[in-house]
């Protein structure tokens, strides 16, 4: 499995609680341009309405702009390819108070394209400050240890 895209805010922003693999509804042209590292995750989200779960905001410009259909959206609604008893779950999680099902990650798994997506709470500002913190002191503890 190797990530082709990463969402790399998501894991500063949100406490991850959940993952979940997915597949999802692509046009060939979103495959070979996903495939080719181009795309784009950074304020993407996952809804779900009745039995079906969407991911909204995720941008996947066409492979070659020459090629594509005229009227190709990059950034169009993509419906996940989930079991009805994983979208149940989503949907519960969803709506309850400061829980967001956001995308994670692309990877390749097989010869399939897989989103990983999880359930996440939104951090405070606070929370945040923490994890600056504690990379710093990280970072700087690394670099006394590769000194001596």
């Amino acid at each position: 499995m190797s990530d082709l895209i990463r969402n790399k805010k998501v894991g500063f922003n949100f406490e991850l609680l959940e993952r979940y693999e997915a597949g999802v509804e692509l046009l060939g042209t979103e495959v070979k341009s996903l495939r080719n590292g181009q795309g784009k995750l950074e304020g993407s989200h996952i809804i779900v309405r009745g039995d079906e779960a969407y991911l909204v905001g995720a941008s996947i410009p066409a492979f070659q702009k020459a090629n594509a259909p005229k009227d190709y959206e990059p950034e169009r609604v993509r419906r996940l390819l989930l079991k009805k008893k994983e979208i149940l779950e989503l949907f519960t999680e969803s709506e309850k108070r400061g829980l967001t099902v956001v995308p994670v990650r692309w990877y390749n798994k097989d010869s399939k394209l897989k989103l990983e997506i999880a359930v996440g709470r939104g951090k405070k500002k606070y929370d945040k400050r923490e994890a600056i913190k504690g990379r710093d002191t990280k970072r700087s503890i690394e670099r006394i240890l590769k000194g001596e």
